[in-house]
């Protein structure tokens, strides 16, 4: 729903628009990524900042270091964060060396910012704050029908992330005067309606081509190389046909799941676990409204405003006098694409789902009744109530069983650092072995035969490249001792033992003769095909008319039809000055392509709400872009050093143009 909602049509279109943006502009995409900072408003607040461990130094801002601890700690609060909004996610993702680094980097903006708030001045008043506090929907939960906050429970609520009321509310003055430091940028910034245009028509542009395919797969036919021939490639290429090194391993795991074991919650934790979820449950009250919208933006001039209110009031003064034609009302008058066919009709919705000045309207309104005029950013509503859905309340006995593996996890997340106190420093004084540490702890003492690098489909333990590295560090290779308790995700710890060590080795030739062949084939089918289209193509430049080639069609880059990538950008950065012309593009280990660009098309126009949400895609950008320019000087400006490596990418072959 335009102006609400990103799933409803106004919406849908304008998170297309911009997917090939997504898929080739890799500065933009990372521009978008570096913007979204997690909120850490409620949940997942577990004080990271007041771990002091002056262990290994990981990062360094301002003068100050960010520990290892530190760093770890702000994972797992992201982390739990995540798997809260996203069940289903597989935690794998969450443990990649990438997205270790990603939270690194995190932390270091936070830091940056800051250190920039703070030599600032910048504050935030207890006004301020307060306003903040009050809009947080899970307070919000909170407050009594005569509008109270519970203060009880709000201070078992953030008792639970390892503060006190003071600490939070400390926390959140200090990210909203945070919030600052890039406010003046990113609000100042701006585009206009020709730049945005000139840039959206260079980008979107058209080309009509000519594509002639030399598939490295179609001359593997063609290769028959001797035995003599696949022992050179093997002798030459050792690096390739490498067993790595491998270790037979013994190794247990502490979680949240081995700590749970034995812990029953008593019944008063129960009871105060189910109040709470009918708080919640209150807090999800379905409504389904339908709305007319006269469009106003909160920037147009305040004459444009008010011709829009009076109009609002027009409506709203047909629809007082015959209630029963809001319906059509809205389908002749509102200006949200997204619902106005609808009659108005929003669907269902909760709080949070809405602008906050059309919830609080919607959530105050009886079933049938209208509201009057209510303003928001989007411009002028009229708003109807249509119905309404309470949640369904159960018993405490019918919410027992998922009330009792709650408090256990909840208590268990309580007992875990505990645990880990004692488990680390078991497998450290008793170094020679984990069958007894498996024994006191209750765990599986597991056997696995590991690599220094994940093994494809490896989990758990065997996937963790900190857990593998402290494996193969010599001296558990050497002296067979216990590692140390590694951290492998949220709440697990690992301890492994190397029991057998085996050296990386060259394989025989023999065992791997099927693998040199396959490569040589591949290898020289794709040379044939490379000579062949740069053959072909140096023939039809130097005689255009004896060119044999495909049917024409119209690639751009929202639309590469079937045609590779390297493709569709190779015929996008011809001159159009200087069409027709003919180039080749090698595509690697595919083969090779022979492009005829016949002609620059522009653009088709899109209608016109399209084009005015593509130029504010690209004012957002924009700001973006100047946003990340003054995070950088400020990270040159209070020596922000990230001190461990970034995760090598995965290789990727560029393309040539010839």
């Amino acid at each position: 729903m335009f102006a609400f909602r990103a799933s409803e049509a106004g919406f849908s279109r304008e998170s297309s628009m911009f997917e090939f943006v997504r898929k080739h502009t890799k500065i933009m995409m990372g521009l978008m990524f570096l913007l979204i900072i997690p909120s850490f408003v409620l949940f997942g607040l577990e004080g990271y900042t007041n771990m002091r461990d002056r262990g290994e130094a990981v990062a360094r801002v301002d003068g100050r270091d960010i520990t290892r601890a530190e760093w770890d700690a702000a994972h797992r609060n992201q982390v739990d964060q995540l798997r809260q909004s996203m069940p289903t996610l597989d935690p794998k993702l969450l443990d990649s060396p990438e997205a270790r680094y990603g939270t690194l980097e995190r932390l270091v903006r936070e830091r940056v910012l800051a250190a920039a708030a703070e030599k600032a001045s910048l504050g935030t008043s207890d006004q301020r704050l307060a306003r903040e506090l009050q809009s947080h929907p899970v307070i919000a939960s909170l407050r009594g029908p005569d509008g109270k906050l519970d203060m009880q429970r709000y201070r078992e609520l953030v008792g639970r992330q390892g503060m006190t009321p003071e600490m939070f509310e400390n926390q959140i003055r200090s990210q909203l005067s945070v919030q600052q430091v890039l406010a003046g940028v990113s609000d100042s910034s701006f585009v206009t309606p020709a730049h945005a245009g000139v840039a959206l028509g260079a980008f979107l542009e058209r080309r009509e081509v000519q594509v002639a395919r030399f598939d490295a797969a179609a001359y593997a036919g063609k290769v028959t190389p001797t035995d003599a021939e696949l022992e050179a490639f093997y002798k030459a290429n050792p690096q390739l046909f490498q067993a790595p090194e491998q270790a037979n391993i013994e190794y247990v795991v502490l979680d949240l799941e081995s700590v749970r074991k034995g812990i029953k919650p008593n019944e008063a934790d129960l009871k105060t676990y189910y109040e709470q979820n009918q708080a919640r449950q209150a807090a999800q009250e379905q409504r389904r409204a339908s709305h007319i919208l006269v469009a106003a933006p909160q920037n147009a001039p305040p004459a444009e405003r008010e011709k829009a209110r009076a109009r609002a009031e027009e409506i709203l003064a047909q629809v007082r006098k015959s209630p029963g034609s809001f319906a059509e009302l809205a389908r002749k008058n509102s200006q949200d694409p997204g619902s106005a066919a609808r009659g108005g009709d929003l669907d269902f919705f909760t709080r949070g789902a809405m602008t906050k000045p059309f919830e609080e309207a919607a959530f105050a309104l009886k079933k049938g009744e209208t509201s009057g005029i209510v303003e928001t950013e989007f411009g002028y509503h009229i708003i109807r109530l249509t119905d309404l859905k309470a949640p369904q309340q159960r018993s405490f006995e019918q919410m027992r069983p998922e009330l009792e593996a709650e408090a256990a996890r909840q208590q268990a997340q309580r007992k875990f650092a505990e645990t880990a106190d004692a488990f680390s420093n078991a497998v450290y004084e008793q170094s020679e072995g984990l069958k007894n540490v498996a024994e006191r702890f209750g765990l599986e003492l597991r056997t696995a035969n590991a690599t220094r690098t994940p093994a494809p489909g490896a989990t758990g333990a065997l996937a963790n490249t900190r857990f593998l590295g402290a494996l193969f560090a010599p001296e558990s290779v050497e002296k067979k001792r216990n590692t140390e308790a590694v951290e492998i995700g949220p709440n697990q710890l690992a301890a492994g033992r190397v029991t057998q060590y085996m050296p990386a080795r060259t394989q025989p030739f023999e065992e791997v003769k099927a693998q040199v062949r396959q490569r040589v084939v591949a290898q020289r089918a794709a040379e044939l095909a490379r000579k062949e289209g740069m053959d072909r193509l140096a023939a039809w430049k130097a005689n255009p008319p004896s060119a044999s080639l495909p049917p024409a069609q119209v690639v751009s880059r929202e639309d590469a039809g079937k045609l590779p990538q390297p493709v569709v950008e190779a015929a996008l950065r011809a001159d159009p000055a200087a069409l027709p012309s003919f180039m080749g593009v090698d595509l690697g280990a595919q083969g090779y392509a022979v492009v005829k660009v016949n002609k620059s098309l522009p653009r088709q126009a899109p209608p016109p709400e399209v084009a005015q949400q593509e130029r504010q895609q690209v004012a957002q950008l924009w700001a973006n872009a100047e946003t990340q320019a003054y995070y950088q000087q400020l990270k040159k400006r209070f020596k922000a050093q990230i001190q461990v490596p970034q995760p090598a990418p995965r290789a990727e072959e560029a393309p040539r143009n010839e």
